[in-house]
């Protein structure tokens, strides 16, 4: 087994402690369950990590406008949101 140091916020490693006394188990035995639980609710996480691929590019068909309106369009929702705060006054 590896022995290592954590840090956490002070309610946290209060609740933990409590929780630990509670079971009658240790602090550690409870962190233990804790990581082992989180990989169940997460198996894929380690997959992931090792067969990780790019998704293949899909073709999105042609452009619905011309490079030159691309600044604007990017930035159309920024110009609406506050003509719209101008219009109600706020």
């Amino acid at each position: 087994m590896i022995r290592t140091q954590i840090q956490l916020p002070d309610k946290l490693y209060r609740r933990l402690k409590e929780l630990a006394k509670s079971e009658e188990t240790s602090l550690a035995e409870i962190m233990r369950r804790a990581g082992e639980h989180i990989l169940l609710v997460h198996p894929e996480y380690e997959l992931a990590q090792k067969n990780w691929q790019p998704p293949e590019p899909e073709d999105l068909g042609e452009f619905q406008s011309h490079e030159s309106n691309w600044r604007i369009l990017a930035n159309a929702q920024e110009f609406e949101d506050i003509a719209s705060k101008e219009d109600s006054g706020s």
